[in-house]
């Protein structure tokens, strides 16, 4: 898995510049979880997206949509080769992930609705008796929003056991550190106040990840990942400027991340 999310961040990088898009440190922070949930965690296959006992995956933070993108056509929901069309017009992959890309499950735009969706087709399974689980992944600055925490509640009433949220834990949103614009610490306690399953872990380390991921529950878990924004390229790591500036230096930008060319397997 250790390759597959370099192949993440190297199809990502390569995406954003062509693109000139933004949010590449929000795409970088996230390659180890894309890896785990695609690579091992996530009952889904690519030749029936909408298998109706598939596992659910609601990218909440959807303006990491390259990285999104480059994981599903890693894993063969549509060519590689699409992935050039990033962002262009006419394209399907626009820059918030779209659900008319065959593997996303819900079009994301404005942040904090994740987990509310994610609620409702967990209590859906419950009510139904269906056996697939739904995991939202979302960021730490997404915990601004009170429709967030009206999912957490409800989802802590309604014993949710087949729901888990994965918080992508990296401490930075737009215009400052989390810590700084809104407080989230005791964020663990907090969610365990609520009646929620807690596990932190490091959200770059694969093997812990997916021991938390695996664990069984008869609540809904939070997994709170945490990472480095702008990981795997040093001057980019725990860097504010690399939520909405694109990189420009493909090539060198690459050699930061000890590839020579996009990696096309994992």
């Amino acid at each position: 898995m250790h390759n597959f999310a370099k192949s993440i961040r190297a199809h990502a990088l390569e995406m954003t510049y062509r693109a000139k898009a933004s949010h590449i440190g929000s795409c970088f922070s996230i390659a180890e979880i894309l890896a785990v949930l695609y690579g091992s965690i996530l009952r889904i296959d690519p030749l029936y997206p909408k298998a109706l006992d598939r596992d659910r995956l609601i990218i909440s933070k959807g303006h990491a949509a390259a990285s999104v993108y480059a994981a599903l056509a890693l894993c063969g929901f549509f060519p590689l080769e699409q992935l050039k069309t990033f962002c262009e017009s006419g394209s399907d992959l626009l820059g918030h992930v779209s659900h008319e890309v065959p593997g996303v499950e819900y079009s994301s735009g404005s942040l904090g609705h994740g987990l509310s969706i994610g609620c409702g087709m967990a209590l859906a399974a419950k009510q139904s008796g269906e056996n697939f689980h739904t995991y939202v992944l979302l960021s730490d600055g997404e915990l601004n929003e009170g429709s967030t925490w009206e999912a957490i509640l409800f989802a802590g009433h309604h014993k949710l056991s087949s729901l888990t949220m994965i918080v992508d834990c990296n401490r930075m949103q737009a215009l400052g550190a989390t810590a700084d614009i809104l407080e989230l610490e005791p964020l663990g306690k907090k969610l365990q106040a609520c009646a929620w399953e807690v596990i932190e872990v490091d959200g770059h380390n694969e093997a812990f990840l997916e021991e938390a991921l695996k664990k069984k529950s008869d609540k809904p878990k939070a997994v709170i990942g945490h990472t480095i924004k702008g990981k795997g390229i040093a001057y980019m790591e725990n860097s504010l400027t690399w939520h909405y500036k694109n990189p420009t230096d493909l090539q060198a930008s690459l050699e930061a991340l000890e590839l020579e060319k996009v990696a096309t397997d994992h």
